[in-house]
């Protein structure tokens, strides 16, 4: 292809310049044109670094999408402004990877979908953990129907204590809340993915603020101050489906457990069961025996293309890409992610209202 895909990016923080932009630069078939950011010296040093010889430079994310020139806009902001950059982009007639969640809120998320069918333009939201080489395996098992039918799962994203303490992580306006829309995302989208399940019934959540207001905690990136975190410390969900499929969402930055992990799931199935607590284990029964299998997932490629080096972001990033050049659908549709995005709002909303909610 002898022209290069123009691609934008809209802030330039931690997310924008340790996986988006880093991915992006593995995929020959792109360039880096534009960089945006509140704050100029961020995407100016990131065009530095990232873009092209003469990438310009931006502080209102308008003036970038306007340059008609530009074929892909990265939104890499806080939750708050995700759906109205996305829409604007998409209106601008620009494909669109959005970083997770998809939005603050349900109605914001409807209408980000809404703007990409209108607009037919392509959509897509970063949930990378989908191309882990676990996620990988186990999504071809489930879709041959190894597992039967899957009935229970827990999805988990718990941290001992690993509460971001930069950016705007603790603003519960900027974010509209804490791990779970943070990283409780991830598992939820794995989970759903995994189980081939968009469908559900009501949700029951819960969400806490117990470790939130110790001073001088012991946290991964140094001490919280307590008068800032105004997100929860941890939250947890009850999710029952359509077809009577039970989901537990589990998600925290501090919590008293040592049953810790990230973007990890759970699958109880009529004939079969899988975990990733200590790799990818698929278990059963068979001639009147337990078993227990671990693949071995060390060498091998994936169905997008061959090479197991590459990280998950990279993977992301080159299949999105060729669903742009090809056009075949990314791999996270917006209606999946919208899915998610409505079951972590029922979540929020049952904490507050003490009560089931339904869809």
């Amino acid at each position: 292809m002898a022209k290069k895909l123009r691609i934008g990016i809209i802030g330039c923080g931690g997310i924008a310049t340790g996986k988006h932009m880093p991915s992006l630069k593995t995929v020959a078939q792109v360039e880096m044109v534009a960089f945006c950011d509140v704050i100029k010296d961020k995407a100016e040093k990131a065009a530095k670094v990232f873009g092209t010889a003469d990438a310009k430079v931006y502080e209102d994310y308008k003036d970038l999408i306007g340059d008609k020139s530009i074929d892909v806009i990265h939104v890499c902001t806080p939750n708050s402004s995700h759906a109205e950059i996305t829409i604007a982009s998409l209106e601008a007639n620009k494909h669109v990877m959005c970083e997770k969640p998809m939005a603050k809120t349900a109605t914001e998320a409807r209408a980000m979908l809404a703007a990409a069918k209108r607009t037919d333009r392509k959509l897509t939201i970063g949930y990378q953990n989908r191309f882990n080489k676990e996620s990988q395996h186990l999504r071809l098992v489930t879709q041959r129907g190894d597992l039967g039918e899957v009935y229970y799962a827990r999805a988990q994203a718990i941290r001992r204590r690993a509460v971001p303490t930069w950016g705007v992580f603790l603003d519960a306006e900027k974010q509209g809340g804490g791990p779970l829309i943070d990283i409780g995302t991830h598992a939820l989208d794995l989970t759903l993915w995994l189980m081939d399940n968009y469908k559900p019934k009501y949700a029951v959540g819960t969400v806490y603020h117990k470790l939130s207001a110790k001073e001088n905690a012991a946290n991964a990136w140094g001490p919280w101050d307590p008068k800032k975190f105004t997100v929860e410390d941890s939250a947890f969900g009850f999710v029952v489906m359509e077809n009577g499929a039970t989901i537990v969402l589990e998600s925290s930055w501090a919590l008293n457990s040592l049953f810790v992990g990230e973007a990890k799931c759970v699958l109880c199935g009529t004939e079969a069961g899988a975990d990733m607590e200590d790799g990818l284990r698929i278990n059963g029964e068979e001639l009147s025996r337990l078993y227990v299998k671990r693949p071995e997932l060390k060498s091998g490629g994936v169905a997008f293309y061959e090479g197991s080096s590459k990280s998950p972001a990279d993977m992301e990033a080159h299949q999105w890409i060729q669903s742009i050049l090809n056009d075949t659908e990314p791999v996270c549709l917006p209606e999946q992610a919208l899915v998610v995005t409505e079951i972590l709002e029922a979540i929020y909303k049952s904490a507050e209202s003490g009560a089931p909610v339904f869809f």
